[in-house]
């Protein structure tokens, strides 16, 4: 394939970076008062590329056709499908990012520009078919996710979530850099396809070890246990629209990178790594649901939330099949949007000076005070807790369906008592805005751009969204199809 073919397979790439750069002479010319231009061009960019990614998912690309640099990179359906959720999520991030950061008096051009290019590294990520491209996006990524922590420069707890995020993902860094050394020094190669034809002649020690720090240091990506024990920090230190950005795209990308990793690299020795996600699978339902009990701050909730549902995602990959992944993947595009209408409305909680209200005993009678609010928050609850007639429901739905599919009954048993015990936290929410007393602590006014997100997102939440179970089911299956060619 020649260098033409490459650049026109990485067009989406190449748009995010020539915006970025151009934004970037922008912002520097036109200081923070750009901000908002600058914000508008990068969600124009954004939505350029989602229109660019849209057929490459809809006529299911997948094979030597779609891959580029000599095996480094595909753009197949399976990176259009993930690229959509991070797209997704970078534009919502930057629609609610400015009326938040202007409050505060630090809105800055530079905002946009990060996410922009975190988006590009995600992107990188999910098209990966050689470690090296892997380890280029995921760094990319993750340089631009450590400033975007700590922006609120003003707020001392997004200095320090700023910090505690760089130094563990340096740590995870190495640990994953370690293993892809580790599995090119026993398969001779850094290229997925000719890893998994290696590993199919059998699995040496220094190979197992190298799949195990490999999973390691993509399970702190999407905060999986026992690697999840800067995601509370983090999402309650970083400002709001950070969070929430943290919660969607850079989860759907890791989780996506996940999935390839081990189905196209290490897909010949599935039992090898199997097993180490059932671990991670069924750890972070438990700490997950635990860890939420006694949280009383909203962030926190959350995130332990997340690490809760990273658990039930991954029970669809530890089941070994496609159809599992399948799974994964319609689950993870009902949970982007999940965590799109939960931070959404956490945006929406403020007092009446317009400062942000987190602790969960100030929801107090939140439905005498703001009931469209409230239903809402209410909605999104049970849609997480997986309570029908809920879309969320139908995420937890295919995923233990496939798992019991695959034979692992007592796994999928596991995880539907855990996910008993994770409805209490989402119930105690709800028992705090409906039964409570008014706190008087939320009374400022909802913006309509937070509010047209929130009625969107709880659209698809609600049981209009079991209308989408074939399209989305098909382009699951369209992604998961690009994983078995090539």
């Amino acid at each position: 394939m020649n260098l033409l073919t490459s650049l026109g397979l990485v067009a989406s790439e190449e748009v995010l970076s020539g915006f970025g750069l151009l934004l970037l002479l922008v912002a520097a010319w036109g200081g923070d008062k750009a901000a908002r231009t600058v914000t508008v061009a990068s969600i124009l960019a954004l939505a350029a590329v989602a229109v660019m990614a849209v057929p490459s998912l809809m006529l299911s690309r997948a094979g030597v056709d779609v891959s580029a640099f000599d095996g480094q990179f595909a753009q197949d359906s399976f990176a259009s499908y993930a690229k959509l959720l991070i797209y997704l999520g970078a534009a919502v991030t930057l629609l609610v990012a400015p009326n938040f950061f202007e409050k505060a008096g630090v809105y800055r051009a530079e905002f946009p520009i990060l996410v922009l290019f975190a988006a590009l590294g995600m992107g990188i990520m999910v098209s990966a078919t050689d470690m090296l491209t892997l380890y280029v996006g995921l760094e990319l990524n993750s340089l631009a996710a450590y400033v975007l922590a700590a922006m609120l420069r003003t707020d001392e707890r997004s200095a320090e979530a700023g910090l505690k995020y760089f130094v563990l993902g340096s740590l995870a860094s190495g640990i994953l850099l370690f293993g892809i050394s580790l599995t090119y020094g026993f398969t001779g190669s850094t290229n997925f396809g000719a890893i998994h034809e290696s590993l199919s002649h059998g699995l040496p020690t220094g190979a197992l070890f190298g799949i195990v720090f490999v999973l390691s240091g993509l399970a702190f990506k999407i905060s999986a246990v026992p690697f999840h024990m800067w995601t509370p920090d983090v999402y309650e230190g970083a400002p709001t629209p950070v969070t929430t950005f943290f919660a969607t795209a850079p989860k759907a990308a890791a989780m996506a990178l996940l999935i390839r990793v081990c189905v196209s690299a290490f897909g010949s020795q599935t039992e090898a790594w199997q097993q180490i996600v059932m671990a991670a699978a069924l750890l972070s339902i438990v700490v997950g649901a635990l860890g939420a009990i006694g949280q009383s701050n909203i962030k926190r909730l959350l995130a332990y939330s997340s690490i809760n549902n990273v658990g039930f995602m991954l029970l669809g990959l530890a089941a070994g099949t496609l159809e599992g992944v399948a799974g994964t993947l319609v689950y993870l595009a009902i949970y982007v949007v999940m965590s799109v209408v939960s931070f959404g409305a956490v945006l929406m909680l403020t007092d009446v000076d317009g400062n942000q209200v987190e602790a969960i005993a100030d929801l107090g009678g939140l439905s005498k005070v703001k009931p469209g609010l409230a239903a809402a928050m209410a909605m999104v609850m049970f849609s997480l807790a997986g309570i029908p007639p809920l879309f969320g429901f139908w995420g937890k739905f295919v995923v233990f369906m496939a798992v019991v599919k695959a034979g692992y009954v007592p796994l999928a048993a596991i995880g539907i008592a855990a996910s008993v015990i994770g409805a209490f936290y989402y119930l105690k929410v709800i028992k705090v805005m409906y039964f409570d007393e008014p706190s008087g602590k939320i009374g400022g006014k909802c913006l309509a751009s937070h509010t047209a997100i929130v009625v969107i997102g709880c659209l698809f939440i609600s049981p209009l969204g079991y209308l989408l179970t074939g399209p989305l089911g098909r382009l699951a299956e369209s992604a998961v199809s690009a994983l078995t060619h090539g």
